[in-house]
């Protein structure tokens, strides 16, 4: 077969978005600049880079659903410029993006992935087999018949995926594509597309911010500025220093062993990074070298009370969405303490949503209440006429933030809710220009539009719009999802900030490493009930999590490995519990070596 029926090729593409103001005189935004790729045919390929790096822009070229200003892109031999052959093109690429929500279109979950198929042609009962296999892949075919509109969150993002799967196409797009999903769904799910891949051919692309995903791939293309920057293997990226200026980092293990080669005077080569098996041997053997000194171990510890007093106390909450044949949360019993960041954590559906929707009264309780202390008495959800004052202490920020801005300006969105309030002009300057500078944003961001930012600043954006209320608690849904690693990072910078100042955080995540570290407990919800709420310490002592089901940070998972092949080696060593920051792990792995006095202590 000739080389050009087996690739997809991008020659020279320029791309921008018509952002020309005639009164500003802007020029357009290049969001392409002249790029050119190659990816083999059932290849499977990741894409990194910055948010605004061109990834998204770069998938839509792919499946014409936009088209290049200049430049040309070649399908598997096709031109995509032909016009006769554009549905031939697009019935056989399928892309998966990050917000589900933008390409559901169906009100029962089966009409939903029919969509794809049926607007083919796909006949009965073909069509049915199709939507059948696509939601048993998927997990959700006992949810079929079920209104979207009842479905969570991640589940909604499972149904983009099951439409795409029936479409069965020669390339799948995954456009973060699995940011919404909890740890054991994500793994699920990849471990199905890439067995769908092996037994159909099929030309798998992932444009992702989860390094530890992308290690998965055969090959990594990192874009910058709308360019092609760095492309290779996996191990070959990750070798490199420089990733940190493309808004990247190395996966968490990765992290974990670059520190022990430097506390150990080793380096890692490329072939030590080509499994876990390989790294954990070589690791092992640094290890084992004499004259390594104990280093100290810089501990980040949750330093909240656990004797704190409450500020929230949920009392047997339960909830049943109309229609539902099950209730959503269950007899929900918890406290929530001053000042502490509690994390919700729990696999899709489960529950977290809904029961965090009840904490600033947007869904009544129907059963129990949600009480608010303050200095001035209780506060209660069932009350409507305590509603303006539970919002006033209660802030929640949605998992799509940016859908909560409207305004022209930054500026008005972050001064709307102060303005409903009421609050004087003067007031109102004052408070939004402390929330903006307490969430990193200039005076510069404050007048211009918030659609013209980019996903980082609209969620900064709206986290300001809140926080100028002033809210002694704040509950936050997936704040950091679809923010590359540097975006991850300041995110939570801030939020450590808001902590210190005396602000009580709520915090959903799908990431179990964060979680660990930035919380200073951690609440399970397993089908709508509270399954257990401790220190991360406790939550993911091993034993616990194995026994609760609940998938441990990927730092602690990997060190288990290395600690059970040291313990095998060096039966007299003792180790301390798992430190979840990377490198306070690393150092106190080589500490506890260093004692067992295989090799030379301080």
């Amino acid at each position: 077969m000739p080389e050009e029926l087996n690739t997809i090729e991008l020659q020279d593409v320029t791309f921008s978005y018509d952002d020309t103001d005639e009164v500003s005189d802007k020029s357009a935004r290049k969001a392409l600049d002249g790029i050119s790729v190659r990816i083999e045919r059932g290849s499977y390929t990741a894409i990194l880079g910055s948010n605004g790096s061109g990834k998204s822009t770069l998938a839509k070229i792919i499946d014409i659903l936009e088209v290049p200003d200049s430049g040309k892109v070649i399908f598997f031999g096709k031109d995509a410029s032909d016009d006769e052959l554009f549905w031939d093109i697009r019935a056989n690429c399928c892309c998966v993006f990050q917000n589900p929500d933008n390409q559901i279109v169906g009100t029962i979950v089966e009409e939903d992935v029919a969509f794809g198929p049926e607007n083919l042609g796909v006949p009965n009962p073909e069509l049915r087999e199709r939507v059948d296999q696509a939601l048993k892949d998927v997990g959700l075919y006992k949810y079929r018949h079920r209104e979207i509109t009842a479905l969570s969150g991640g589940q909604k993002q499972k149904l983009a995926i099951a439409g795409a799967l029936a479409m069965r196409p020669d390339v799948l797009i995954l456009d973060e594509a699995t940011a919404m999903l909890d740890p054991s769904s994500r793994d699920d799910f990849l471990k199905l597309v890439e067995s769908v891949r092996l037994r159909k051919k099929l030309t798998l692309i992932t444009i992702t911010h989860d390094m530890t995903e992308a290690l998965r791939c055969d090959r990594i293309i990192i874009m910058n500025k709308g360019k092609v920057a760095v492309e290779g293997r996996p191990e070959e990226i990750f070798l490199r220093e420089d990733l940190w200026q493309y808004g990247l980092k190395r996966p968490v293990k990765f992290n974990f062993a670059f520190e022990i080669a430097r506390l150990t005077g080793e380096a890692l080569r490329e072939e030590d990074l080509k499994s876990d098996e390989v790294l954990i041997s070589r690791l092992t053997e640094m290890l084992r070298k004499p004259g390594i000194k104990a280093p100290e171990i810089n501990r980040i510890t949750n330093k909240k009370s656990a004797d704190q007093e409450p500020i929230m106390t949920i009392k047997d909450l339960s909830y049943t969405y109309d229609g539902g044949d099950a209730k959503a949360i269950e007899n929900v019993n918890l406290e929530i303490r001053k000042g502490e960041v509690l994390g919700i954590v729990g696999e899709s559906g489960c529950g977290k949503t809904t029961l965090i929707s009840h904490l600033n009264a947007i869904f009544r309780p129907m059963e129990g209440d949600v009480i608010i202390h303050t200095k001035d008495g209780n506060l209660f959800c069932s009350n409507k006429k305590d509603t303006v004052k539970i919002r006033q202490k209660v802030g929640l920020v949605f998992q799509y933030p940016e859908y909560q801005l409207f305004e022209e300006t930054v500026y008005k969105d972050i001064a709307y809710g102060l303005k409903m309030m009421k609050v004087r002009k003067e007031e109102q300057d004052k408070l939004v220009r402390e929330a903006a500078s307490s969430v990193g944003l200039t005076d510069k961001e404050l007048d211009a539009s918030p659609f013209e930012l980019s996903g980082g600043q609209k969620r900064r954006v709206a986290m300001a719009g809140v926080l100028a209320m002033k809210p002694e608690i704040l509950v936050l849904d997936e704040p950091a999802s679809g923010l590359d690693p540097r975006g991850r990072q300041e995110m939570f910078k801030i939020i450590k900030g808001l902590s210190e100042n005396g602000t009580t955080i709520v915090l959903v995540s799908h990431n179990m490493d964060e979680a660990a570290v930035n919380c200073d407990r951690i609440c399970l919800i397993e089908s709508g009930k509270v399954k257990c709420a401790g220190t991360p310490e406790e939550v993911f002592e091993q034993g616990n999590a194995e026994r609760m089901g609940i998938q441990r940070p990927r730092i602690a998972r990997f060190s288990a490995l290395l600690r059970t092949e040291l313990k095998r080696s060096i039966p007299e060593i003792r180790f301390e519990n798992v430190e979840f920051v990377p490198e306070s792990e690393a150092a106190a792995i080589v500490r506890a070596v260093s004692k067992a006095g295989v090799t030379d202590a301080e």
